[in-house]
């Protein structure tokens, strides 16, 4: 549910923001704040709006695919020990430091939309799902549902697909030794800065600038970006990280992360839920190896989309909840 929809919610103090979120997360949000100014510098809730004036603003909308794709294995939305089975099975593969690279990206995939599955659920057939997990694996999903339906109430269906580009994002590790260069010179946690990058861009995978015009995969107003960029470059991932860090520290971090992420995005929901990704990558060793296989999910309002790399020359492709 983490489903992206990218606008900036006007507040002191920030930077802008954007989900795919999907609920899972699976959706993105987010934005930042940042002066003493009323501008919004970076991220913020889990999306930028669909109406957004993206890089490709001149071509025109892709009509939506009505087939599954490569979505691989749906959840079984109507099988509470079933999606448990599955649930438990994508963790474990994520754990498991033998998988392929296939096996991995199909289990964060999978993990996302299931995610997204319970975030949508009733209460009682998410309780039945994770009293069948073991207790980690039922710890981490719970965080991970809290976040995917706290960036859900920021959202809302959309007429129109976004003007975004969606591309590939940079390596896994790449992006990992960015984050911890970020906490080694700058001393936030690590774990905040890929919680942020997920929900604002799902880690660099959209392309396109947010309604209040924030831009990059941290989404920074260029106003923002003055104070913090040091130079550097809005787009690329290791200034923007690193700039994202210096917001925080200016504004709390490490000492009250809380405050921090208020400014980067005046969001009680936001802070909530890049404070829950964050501490699920601190419990858990492969929370980032999933996360980092999560995709662009828009919701609209005939069903949530998954907008593939590529994404408009390849077509968006509809959700088919079983």
């Amino acid at each position: 549910m983490d489903e992206v929809r990218r606008h900036r919610h006007p507040g002191r103090l920030h930077v802008a923001r954007q989900m795919l979120t999907l609920a899972m997360s699976a959706c993105l949000l987010a934005s930042c704040g940042s002066h003493s100014t009323p501008d919004r510098t970076a991220g913020g809730s889990p999306t930028l709006s669909a109406e957004a004036p993206g890089p490709r603003s001149s071509v025109a909308q892709p009509r939506p695919s009505e087939i599954s794709g490569d979505l691989q294995t749906l959840p079984a939305t109507g099988n509470a020990a079933e999606l448990a089975r599955q649930l438990e099975s994508a963790l474990a593969t994520l754990r498991d430091r033998r998988a392929t690279a296939s096996d991995v990206r199909r289990a964060g995939e999978f993990q996302q939309l299931a995610v997204r599955t319970l975030a949508t659920a009733p209460v009682a057939f998410r309780r039945k799902v994770t009293a069948r997990l073991h207790p980690e694996a039922a710890l981490l999903t719970r965080s991970d549902v809290r976040a995917a339906r706290l960036l859900h109430e920021m959202t809302s269906p959309q007429k129109k697909l976004p003007r975004w580009r969606i591309v590939a994002p940079p390596p896994a590790k790449e992006l990992l030794s960015h984050y911890h260069e970020a906490q080694r010179r700058v001393g936030v946690p690590w774990t905040y800065l890929a919680a942020i990058h997920l929900v604002e861009t799902r880690m660099g995978r959209i392309r396109g600038a947010s309604t209040a015009g924030a831009r990059g995969p941290m989404q920074f107003l260029p106003s923002t970006w003055a104070l913090y960029g040091h130079g550097g470059n809005i787009n690329d991932p290791r200034d923007a990280i690193l700039a994202a860090a210096r917001l925080l520290r200016h504004n709390g971090a490490p000492g009250d992360m809380a405050k921090a992420l208020w400014h980067f995005n005046p969001s009680e929901n936001y802070v909530r839920a890049v404070t829950e990704y964050a501490r699920t990558m601190q419990r858990s060793n492969s929370a980032y190896r999933g996360y980092w296989h999560w995709r662009v999910l828009y919701r609209h309002v005939r069903g949530t989309y998954v907008l593939p790399v590529g994404y408009p020359d390849s077509h968006a492709v509809l959700l088919q909840d079983n």
